[in-house]
């Protein structure tokens, strides 16, 4: 089964870009699951359910997502296992410009939007450093050199990556997306498989509930600020 992971910041565009997509695999009569991770609430799964293929959606509530994904991908494996799937498009909600979901032997899609601003790139961190490919949106709106400028940033944060426009409206680049998932080897499990960087940190007393502010309620992985030498003004 191929697993593929999509990441990226958001209302980027991953699912439209990814609807596009899966439409050219269905073509191909190859079944496709898929998988929606996100915090609160997500009204994706309605937009994969149109196209008539499995889906499940995770939500991790209080949970960090980055964390939730990871203690979840066994499972979702023996789920698309389960649905006789082909290919299983894993969608990740990336709220946290530290993410990290990437794991080796899967293809990893990080997807990003030219509107976010030409330094964003350098704020995304490992989601975008160590993926795959990266998946460009709304290229229809900026001109030109905005974009020659932005996908430089890009590729120079990830010169190993695939870069890629995408139109998530009209869906032009999302063939070339179907070409680089059936390129890619399908992988015979999940379990045993390592991350390509560790996961953010996220053992605190305000993960355990904690409310209060302030440093005597405040154990277990905390980091503070620098400050250095005082300088009088």
């Amino acid at each position: 089964m191929r697993f593929i992971i999509v990441a990226g910041t958001p209302s980027s565009g991953k699912t439209s870009a990814m609807l596009h997509t899966i439409r050219h695999l269905q073509n191909d009569g190859i079944r496709v699951a898929a998988c929606k991770i996100d915090c609160l609430e997500t009204g994706d799964d309605e937009r994969y359910r149109r196209l008539g293929i499995p889906v499940a959606v995770g939500l991790s509530d209080y949970i960090c997502p980055d964390h939730f994904y990871v203690a979840n991908l066994e499972e979702i494996w023996s789920w698309a296992e389960q649905q006789k799937a082909g290919v299983v498009i894993l969608e990740t909600a990336g709220l946290c410009h530290r993410c990290a979901p990437a794991v080796n032997g899967c293809l990893t899609i990080c997807v990003i939007d030219y509107l976010v601003g030409i330094d964003t790139p350098k704020k995304i961190g490992p989601m975008l450093s160590t993926a795959d490919i990266v998946a460009i949106t709304k290229g229809d709106i900026v001109s030109q050199a905005e974009r020659e400028v932005f996908r430089h940033q890009v590729t120079m944060l990830n010169p190993d990556a695939r870069v890629i426009d995408i139109n998530g409206l009209n869906g032009r680049g999302s063939l070339r997306l179907r070409n680089e998932i059936l390129n890619h080897s399908p992988l015979e499990k999940i379990s045993g498989t390592a991350l390509r960087y560790p996961m953010p940190a996220a053992i605190c007393s305000y993960c355990a509930g904690e409310t209060i502010v302030g440093s005597p309620y405040q154990m277990g992985n905390v980091k503070k600020i620098d400050f250095g030498k005082a300088e009088v003004c």
